[in-house]
């Protein structure tokens, strides 16, 4: 599901590395090098905003955040099971009160 941002939550855009750069760069064909694009963005001030971004907003496509859609989905499936395991942990819980 797309989020819509306001223009305080895209702020973060303006100050990326890849801010002027050739947008295809971080979309490389399939089986194409990442390393490039991965390059940019490695040391970008706001390379965990870009990530957290594209997790929110499911990207599946591309680099973001440093990230490819592999590596992105690893990320979603590990806070999956953790959001899980607190949730089993909360239902476990002895009622108090």
């Amino acid at each position: 599901m797309r989020q819509l941002q306001t223009a305080a939550e895209s702020e973060w855009q303006d100050s990326a590395n890849c801010l002027g750069v050739d947008p295809d760069l971080f979309f490389p064909e399939r089986g194409a090098s990442t390393r490039e694009a991965k390059d940019v963005c490695r040391g970008c001030v706001v390379r965990v905003d870009c990530l957290e971004y594209a997790l929110a907003n499911g990207e599946k496509f591309g680099i973001w955040g440093g990230m490819s859609e592999r590596e992105r989905r690893r990320i979603r499936r590990q806070r999956a099971l953790e959001r899980q395991a607190d949730a089993e942990r909360v239902a476990a819980q002895p009622a108090t009160g």
